[in-house]
């Protein structure tokens, strides 16, 4: 299986699981098995489901050793902390990374800085230069405060192997098609939007970097295997079922959903790290009553 298949499908977005202020690694363990038995096709560590920017470096790690080693190679794994406004910083970050264990890397565009397309860019290239791991750009106008355009977006496609794919964010799903319509072989376009996924691959697409996949992985895979082999009709319905869900995990923002579903589940504790909290009580109830109907 060549790289761009490896990544064609689901991937997840992991939560860092807390207990008392710190990282509770049994629950890891459990959810990094639950979405693996679930079909997920590979693993994103640390990315802003994971509560990174919490994080600090040493707990960074920690995560992303415990995590290639509970994964045993049997996915690819995508770290995800190369994101942030500092090129320099992050190219000597980069430079000097243990990336064992590790498939690839997504980084998002340069947040508060709002720069240009061209600044962009060559952020991006920079990173490539240096890189030893292909790259998955990760575009999400709604974090950063800026969005990466489908001519930016193809331009690095084709200025550099490194690159992966993109994982796009913006929920716009014409400049969504215009990279699927214009990129180059083999480089993947990924939903960053788990309701767009079933239209971005109906478009073309490829995939996914899913939260929802942290609590219900296996009907969501289902979803994405069928729209891939364009079983239309079976992906339609599977998508009907998960609709109302997608929206209620993101009602007091994310991971704050997720955990509170997995916390049902009894796959982790709600607890997030300021400035988040938890999910209100009436959250957690909505939650409930459609995560049944999901699992049955």
């Amino acid at each position: 299986m060549n790289l761009h298949e490896r990544f064609r499908g689901t991937g997840v977005a992991l939560v860092t699981p807390f207990k008392n202020g710190g990282i509770d690694w049994e629950d890891l363990e459990k959810i990094i098995e639950h979405v693996i038995a679930g079909g997920v096709e590979f693993l994103v560590s640390l990315g802003t489901t994971g509560e990174s920017v919490t994080l600090t470096e040493e707990e960074q790690r920690r995560i992303l050793d415990f995590t290639i080693k509970i994964n045993r190679g049997r996915v690819p794994l995508v770290a995800g902390v190369f994101g942030g406004n500092n090129t320099a910083a992050m190219v000597e970050k980069i430079a000097g990374f243990n990336f064992e264990g590790i498939d690839a890397l997504l980084s998002s565009n340069p947040s508060y800085s709002k720069p240009g397309q061209e600044g962009i860019f060559q952020h991006y290239m920079a990173l490539a230069e240096v890189s030893p791991k292909p790259i998955i750009i990760y575009n999400v106008p709604s974090r950063t405060a800026s969005n990466m355009t489908a001519e930016t977006t193809l331009r690095l496609a084709n200025a550099s192997d490194k690159f992966l794919g993109v994982k796009e964010a913006s929920d716009d799903i014409y400049q969504i098609t215009k990279i699927i319509k214009g990129r180059p072989k083999n480089f993947l376009v990924l939903s960053g939007d788990d309701f767009l996924t079933l239209p971005v691959i109906g478009a073309g697409g490829d995939g996914v970097i899913s939260v929802i996949a942290n609590t219900a992985p296996r009907p969501f895979t289902d979803m994405v295997r069928a729209a891939l082999r364009n079983d239309m009709p079976a992906a339609r319905q599977l998508n009907f079922k998960l609709l109302e869900l997608y929206k209620l995990l993101f009602i007091e923002g994310n991971p704050v959903g997720v955990k509170a579903a997995l916390e049902l589940q009894g796959l982790c504790s709600r607890e997030v790290r300021l400035p988040l909290v938890p999910m209100t009580e009436q959250g957690v109830h909505l939650v409930m009553a459609e995560l049944e109907k999901v699992l049955g």
